[in-house]
């Protein structure tokens, strides 16, 4: 494994992958304050990912749904990436786009629908990989969850997909505006698909990174993935963090596609996690990896040994996905009948929290940071 100068305890109680250094330097008058995620004293504060921005309050991957994560106090953006046919980093959860743009209102493209075959399974729409970024700017970000969020469907139209050079690009402007180091936390969408069809999505995000002076081991900067493969080339490629993700059941696609027998259960064995440690700093887990739901009610109880055996293996823990909305939760953070109402959304970042987690990725950031902010007391 690559040094990655990272300060990882076996009781650890925050976050050890935020380091001081990062896309801009904060000036002097903000450093007399440790930032969300540095170390303070003997223990370090969790951090908050806005996960795709903003994405309760605008269209996911949109710079106005990051932006507005950011002013509402989030440590790290994180911008999922896939490639256009040119080879440029794009913002998008998946390649295939008809959820998330109004693709499907334009007719020069009705001949670009198809169906193919992604991670096994088969997948029918518009796929980034199909248009230049010329063409790509011309469509419009749409919100994915209209029935969820419909206040949301107001922005549909008026934000484009955003490069992650543009991504970069504003949250440095926003670390200056705020005096403070704003993360990003990038994920690599796909790379075995990616990879299989020309367009290697480690090589140029290493090389963006670098142009952005973040290809350093104390850039606030964590690259995460479900796969381990392009974990383990990516350890050998940059020096800046890297987080392997964990689902909820299933297994990484390029275990799958090697005709190895390993799941998600294999890694988070401790065994496992040893092994992960030896290509990564950390896990993003699957919230129900560490607050199991009992099949029967569907309510949390006592918290599982992910987070005490990941910290003794050296990794820190970072949670996916808290959403403001009673159908994303368990039951007993559940309040009312209605899906779409907002739940007890502090509760369950607080048990997340007391469960000795060293982040949480929420669509509502501004939720997350109130209840960190209580926590830390």
């Amino acid at each position: 494994m690559t040094s990655r100068n990272l300060s990882l305890r076996p009781v650890l109680a925050g976050l050890a992958l935020s380091l001081t250094a990062g896309l801009v330097a904060a000036p002097a008058a903000a450093e007399a304050r440790p930032a969300p995620g540095t170390h303070a004293g003997t223990r370090t504060e969790p951090i908050v990912v806005a996960h795709r921005g903003a994405s309760g309050y605008r269209p996911e991957h949109t710079l106005a749904a990051y932006r507005l994560a950011i002013r509402m106090g989030a440590d790290y953006v994180e911008p999922d990436l896939v490639s256009t046919r040119d080879g440029v980093l794009v913002a998008r959860h998946e390649n295939e786009i008809s959820g998330t743009t109004d693709v499907a209102a334009h007719p020069e493209f009705a001949d670009r629908r198809t169906t193919k075959t992604i991670d096994g399974r088969p997948v029918t729409g518009w796929f980034t990989e199909d248009f230049t970024l010329a063409e790509l700017k011309t469509l419009r970000a749409v919100e994915r969850l209209p029935q969820v969020r419909p206040d949301n469907t107001r922005y549909d139209g008026r934000f484009e997909v955003p490069t992650l050079v543009e991504v970069l690009q504003m949250v440095r402007e926003e670390s200056r505006g705020a005096r403070r180091t704003i993360g990003v936390y990038p994920e690599t969408k796909h790379p075995t698909y990616f990879d299989s069809i020309g367009l290697s999505l480690e090589e140029p995000l290493v090389r963006t990174l670098d142009r952005f002076g973040l290809d350093r081991k104390r850039s606030k900067v964590i690259v995460q993935s479900f796969e381990t493969a392009n974990l383990r080339e990516l350890d050998h490629l940059t020096d800046v963090p890297l987080a392997q993700l964990v689902d909820a059941s299933g297994a990484p696609y390029d275990l799958v596609a090697a005709g190895d027998d390993r799941t998600y259960d294999d890694l988070l064995t401790r065994a496992g996690l040893r092994r992960i440690a030896r290509y990564a700093d950390g896990i993003g887990a699957h919230k129900n990896r560490v607050l199991p739901r009992d099949p029967a009610t569907g309510a949390t109880g006592r918290p599982s040994d992910v987070v005490r055996d990941a910290h003794r293996a050296g990794l820190v823990v970072h949670v996916w996905t808290v959403r403001d909305e009673n159908q994303f939760m368990a039951t007993n953070f559940q309040r009312g009948t209605d899906p779409n109402a907002k739940g007890d959304v502090r509760a369950e970042v607080v048990t997340l929290l007391d469960a000795g987690v060293d982040g949480i990725f929420a669509d509502h950031p501004d939720s997350a940071v109130d209840a960190l902010e209580d926590w830390l007391g």
